[in-house]
């Protein structure tokens, strides 16, 4: 058996992270994770961590669900893979794909099968250009999306993202690509302004760039309904139903990311039924195999599909897919999950637990002097962090007081993530999470806050 260090040995060496600084991880090497359970992981030395981040938004089921290696299992042995182009098809996709389009809000009508919502996006944005080079609208391609987004890496999901470290020395954002501004009244709210005068004046933006851009060459906007790694942003309730009616006025298709919020992180099955989203595409990923099995999916409206279908009569074949596209043991995991998410309840108990974590957040990080904003909705939340509050003010450089604390967290027994663009530690647990677990992550993070305080001299 290959030993502990020899194995953090052998990654440092060889293994090109993903997000990861580069010359950093050559000195310090991984934290190598060798086995799960629930929300409690454990590393190569023994030594146990409670996940608070339910790994990156997606373990919702928890770590080692026998129900699910059981599945797998059997279908492994059954058929563990068939491809689906020329119109070919396997069992358990086929009763997948009908699963999702009848739990699905709105008229979506077909599902198109990809590995990740980084390709799921990129796809949502070569249908929408196929849609309107079918429609005969071929300068019709901007996409809009916001700032603080977040939709992928890919060439093009990079590009939507409103990063900027998602785009720097990578040649990023596409030129076909706008944002507007995220929906976050705390930051960016006018001084006097009303949470409705906030939404109206957003509104009013989008309609101006929509303008500005000729409505003639915009196709479509991608949102996520409640922004994730961009901080946890959870949009004022008036904000989708006043932005839509610009999308409409204009014939601007909307693009719902639900790769986060998808099946029940929001205590809803989705979250644009949480926030009264209307999505003419929608995206969803992570939660809908609990991680078990890379999938995602694309489904697509009525409206959408009936003119992507008769884009057949116009170029033939549709030549778009993956190799794993609706692979067999990736709809398996998603249809175990999903029962086991069902039958236990855990979409109720993801809004209960959620209740309890805000509830703890906020009896122990509001009021602080560092504390600009404690929010989140579901089982999704977050600690937003500043230098002032009155006037408020950020951390320049952002992200290295959320770096510290996240690493102090760890060595106190607690995962938990600093998110980009702003010191933001955000919490996204299994939905098996314990009210006790919970109480424990909250404790760890605030005890590595008054920590790297003082080291910082904050304090």
């Amino acid at each position: 058996m290959t030993s502990a260090g020899s194995v953090e040995d052998l990654d440092r060496q060889y293994f090109f992270h993903p997000f990861t600084n580069a010359k950093d991880h050559e000195k310090t090497g991984p934290l190598t994770m060798v086995s799960g359970r629930g929300s409690t992981l454990t590393d190569t030395h023994g030594r146990e961590y409670l996940d608070a981040m339910a790994g990156l938004w997606c373990v919702n089921i928890g770590y080692g669900n026998e129900e699910m290696a059981d599945a797998l299992a059997e279908q492994t042995r059954k058929l563990a893979y068939y491809h689906t182009f020329a119109g070919m098809g396997n069992e358990p996709v086929a009763r997948l794909a009908h699963r999702l389009i009848t739990d699905a809000p709105g008229s979506m009508a077909k599902v198109f099968f990809g590995n990740s919502g980084s390709d799921a996006n990129d796809t949502q944005v070569k249908l929408v250009w196929y849609y309107n080079n079918v429609l005969g609208r071929p300068e019709k391609k901007k996409i809009i999306s916001r700032e603080r987004g977040y939709h992928g890496v890919t060439v093009m999901s990079g590009s939507l993202c409103g990063l900027p470290g998602m785009h720097t020395g990578f040649d990023l954002p596409l030129p076909m690509v706008r944002f507007a501004r995220a929906p976050h009244f705390r930051f960016e709210g006018e001084d006097g302004e009303t949470e409705e005068q906030f939404v109206a004046r957003l509104a009013r933006e989008l309609d101006e760039l929509i303008v500005a851009e000729g409505p003639e060459t915009v196709a479509a906007f991608i949102a996520e309904p409640l922004q994730a790694a961009g901080g946890v942003i959870v949009p004022p309730a008036t904000y989708f139903p006043a932005i839509q009616e610009v999308l409409r006025r204009h014939d601007v298709l909307l693009i719902a990311d639900e790769v986060v919020c998808g099946f029940g992180r929001t205590g809803e099955w989705f979250g644009s039924t949480t926030f009264g989203v209307e999505p003419d595409l929608m995206t969803v990923a992570k939660g809908i195999t609990s991680a078990y099995v890379p999938l995602s999916a694309c489904l697509v409206s009525e409206a959408v599909w009936d003119v992507i279908a008769s884009g057949s009569e116009k170029y033939g074949l549709f030549s778009h897919g993956y190799t794993y596209s609706a692979h067999p043991l990736a709809a398996t995991a998603a249809m175990t999950n999903l029962d086991i998410i069902e039958r236990d309840g855990l979409m109720g108990q993801a809004k209960a637990r959620g209740d309890h974590l805000i509830t703890r957040l906020r009896s122990a990080f509001e009021g602080h002097p560092l504390v600009a904003e404690v929010r989140g909705h579901g089982l999704v939340a977050a600690v937003e962090l500043a230098e002032s509050l009155d006037p408020l003010r950020r951390f320049e450089p952002r992200g290295k007081l959320s770096g510290a604390l996240v690493a102090r967290a760890r060595e106190l027994g607690v995962i938990t993530r600093a998110l980009p663009n702003a010191d933001t530690i955000s919490f996204s647990p299994p939905f098996v999470v314990t009210e006790d677990e919970l109480d424990q992550m909250v404790a760890g993070t605030r005890q590595a806050l008054d920590d790297v305080s003082r080291e910082f001299g904050l304090a």
